[in-house]
């Protein structure tokens, strides 16, 4: 714990970063030590089958009240109150999950550099100031975790057990990867480029974490690369100096970090693309628990899922003949086009209003004045429907990786 403890004190030296940006605000200070106390009480999960209760934390570098799933490396849960509050996650809270524990504590701002090779036409490295000079644009879009509310899968099955707080929702500030792309001139026959990062694996011959897109969603001028979330720079744990943004595809592909971009002109069959994060190619995901031999692919595009926030798991509320309900929902790879919600356990469905759109890949907020069917435990359900009219499904998929999860979810709540 020292050496983290060290590490993670240091500043980061991003004064001159900021100014740049043109974000506003002040330098972050040195970030706070570990040593004491770096767990404040327990939270419960609702996972099924036990082991429910994480220690909430608030000992992370630029980071607030968190749910604690692992140290080394950090593993971060936002509460699921937090959503209620805004559509956008504040970044003090917005969930943070690494693959390996050697992540850089700190960064030379000046001397960074982002490589561009491979299959180019002239390899180069530019500075934070050469990439903050391209055109910019902002996105609202959900950043969420291929195995966010892993912890949920019966049979369960092995990972980090999510609940349903490993996503956040962000305006993400940058430039377009289609425009570092052109500065190195992208060769006839690329088929994929492949993203690399600053941190490192903990283990001798482990592989270096890297994704890949084809070629033409690279290009499409969604795919980013941002320096700026929610109208400051990129907090440390969530990928400063810079990192990529891939709206509507999940995180897993949001490299943080970013300093290696390579064109490549065949398919990426490194572990990362060719074993990791792979899921049956089956509607929905979805295979029999214990399945074995299933063809697979890469998991890509987001599900539309949604939410109950405005009460939480076992609540107890007084009871009324009807009480307000709000909550969030996303589409997924594109637009929420509507939101229902029930009382009774999916008998019964009430249309919600939806709140401002702040863009197909972001939160939606919904809310309705529902009835409730009488005192005693009450079902809530939410149910999404994408802009490509597709619904959530009731029943939950399973699969080996506990990826996708996108089925209704019911949260019990207690009224007398």
């Amino acid at each position: 714990m020292d050496r983290l403890d060290a590490e993670l004190a240091a500043e980061t030296s991003r004064r001159r970063f900021l100014q740049n940006a043109a974000l506003g605000g002040a330098a972050i200070a040195a970030a706070p030590a570990l040593a004491q106390g770096i767990t404040q009480g327990l939270t419960d999960l609702h996972l099924p089958g036990g082991n429910a209760q994480r220690p909430m934390t608030s000992a992370f570098p630029g980071k607030g009240s968190m749910i604690l799933q692992r140290v080394h490396p950090p593993l971060l849960e936002t509460p699921m109150d937090v959503f209620d509050r805004n559509v956008f996650t504040p970044n003090d809270q917005f969930f943070v999950r690494w693959h390996w524990a050697d992540i850089p504590t700190s960064i030379d701002v000046d001397a960074f550099r982002l490589t561009i090779r491979g299959h180019v036409n002239k390899p180069i490295a530019i500075s934070l100031e050469q990439l903050m000079r391209l055109p910019r644009v902002e996105m609202a879009a959900v950043n969420q975790c291929s195995g966010n509310s892993r912890g949920l899968f019966q049979p369960r099955v092995p990972g980090a057990q999510w609940g349903n707080g490993a996503m956040g929702n962000a305006k993400w500030l940058g430039v377009r990867l289609r425009d570092v792309l052109d500065l190195a001139g992208v060769k006839a026959g690329a088929v994929q480029v492949r993203f690399g990062a600053l941190d490192q694996p903990v283990v001798a011959g482990a592989p270096d974490f890297q994704k890949a897109l084809d070629i033409d969603h690279a290009r499409d001028g969604e795919v980013m690369i941002a320096f700026g979330m929610n109208g400051t720079q990129l907090p440390l744990l969530n990928g400063f100096p810079i990192r990529l943004i891939v709206p509507g595809w999940y995180s897993t592909y949001w490299v943080k970090m970013l300093n290696d971009i390579e064109v490549l002109p065949g398919p990426d069959d490194e572990y990362w693309m060719a074993k990791a994060y792979k899921i049956p190619a089956t509607p929905g995901a979805n295979v029999k628990p214990g399945a074995k031999d299933f063809p697979t692919v890469p998991i890509n595009r987001m599900i539309p899922r949604s939410w109950v926030t405005s009460l939480g798991e076992g609540q107890r509320i007084a009871h009324e003949a009807s009480i307000p309900l709000g909550g969030i929902a996303l589409g997924g790879d594109c637009g929420v086009a509507r939101v229902d919600v029930s009382t009774d356990g999916g008998r019964h469905w009430f249309a919600t209003k939806l709140g401002p759109d702040h863009g197909k890949y972001s939160f939606r907020r919904w809310d309705a004045q529902v009835p409730l069917p009488g005192p005693g435990k009450t079902s809530l359900m939410s149910r999404c429907w994408n802009t490509a009219g597709v619904a959530q499904p009731m029943a939950p998929i399973w699969n080996p990786g506990g990826f996708m999860r996108g089925n209704i979810e019911t949260t019990t709540i207690v009224t007398a």
